[in-house]
């Protein structure tokens, strides 16, 4: 069996691979050929939890615990299991704690490349740690920006993106383009009141007290999940969707296949609401196995 460490895969994961796999892993999940049944957790009172997130799909079986302890840094650490489809052995285990990070960020990449303005010009963060400046590098490379701002509770961790801060989370959203909230916030950081006409929306907080987004913002317009298990209760879903109609809905998937239409007009609000999906690990744990056994890179182990 290989071990791969935290290096090793950031050596590995190519973030441009990432997102184009992220569009294939999507498209799998919504044409009913991955299997990927909901996230089970177990919490530790006033800490936090640990989920498993077990998957098939892209040809891969794989398997991430990951445990999210809000008032650690990082506050999500976590290790992938990858098995051999064809009979169930262990092939690898590697760092899932970058890959979680990337993979995330790389899906609101996609979610922007799929349903944000052509013509965007603005880039609004949320949040100053792990998720923000894996946003900036993701996000970034599917739309071209002529202004970044950022927003977030410490304001030298917001500095150190090397990015326009701005005074609050208000001012940073105000007429942006494309708003990607990245925060642990357990009430809304962005509201619908301040954000302008044909604004794309991601949002990847999921914390586990309330919501990143306002009601508002979710039912503005073009509403898109990775999957409509996003609307189950927290943690398999989001805060934000509760007693929503997961028809309501278009999943990533259906937009790469262009099953179900995204924007329709300049004009007209799209928001993202991530949960996660075992579907991205998959993606992401294959590019690095892969490219590991090309390298020679990793650790063998005998278990």
């Amino acid at each position: 069996m290989l071990v791969l460490s935290q290096a090793e895969v950031r050596r590995l994961l190519d973030l441009d691979e990432l997102i184009d796999a992220l569009a294939d892993g999507f498209a799998e999940v919504s044409a009913g050929t991955a299997s990927v049944p909901p996230r089970v957790a177990a919490f530790v009172p006033d800490k936090g939890f640990l989920a498993a997130m077990p998957g098939y799909a892209g040809g891969v079986l794989e398997t991430k615990l990951v445990a999210v302890f809000p008032e650690h840094e990082p506050s999500h650490q976590a290790l992938i299991a990858l098995f051999d489809p064809a009979n169930g052995t262990p092939l690898a285990i590697m760092d899932g704690t970058y890959i979680t990070a990337t993979r995330t960020a790389a899906a609101s990449a996609l979610s922007t490349r799929l349903l944000a303005r052509e013509d965007t010009r603005v880039l609004a963060i949320l949040g100053s740690g792990v998720q923000a400046r894996s946003h900036l590098e993701a996000v970034t490379r599917v739309r071209d920006f002529d202004e970044v701002r950022v927003a977030g509770r410490s304001r030298e961790r917001a500095k150190a993106l090397g990015v326009e801060v701005a005074e609050s989370f208000e001012a940073a959203v105000r007429e942006a383009d494309v708003v990607c909230a990245c925060t642990d916030a357990s009430s809304p950081v962005v509201r619908r009141t301040w954000l302008a006409s044909g604004t794309h929306v991601t949002s990847v907080g999921a914390s586990q007290d309330g919501p990143e987004l306002d009601g508002a913002t979710v039912r503005a317009g073009v509403l898109a999940v990775e999957s409509r298990v996003a609307f189950q209760p927290y943690p398999s879903g989001a805060h934000e969707l509760q007693g929503l109609d997961p028809a309501s809905a278009v999943e990533l998937g259906e937009l790469v296949a262009g099953t179900r239409p995204g924007r329709t007009s300049d004009e007209e609000l799209t928001v993202y609401k991530s949960m996660g999906h075992a579907a991205e690990d998959a993606a992401a744990a294959r590019l690095v196995y892969e490219r590991a056994l090309r390298d020679g890179a990793g650790t063998e182990v005998d278990l």
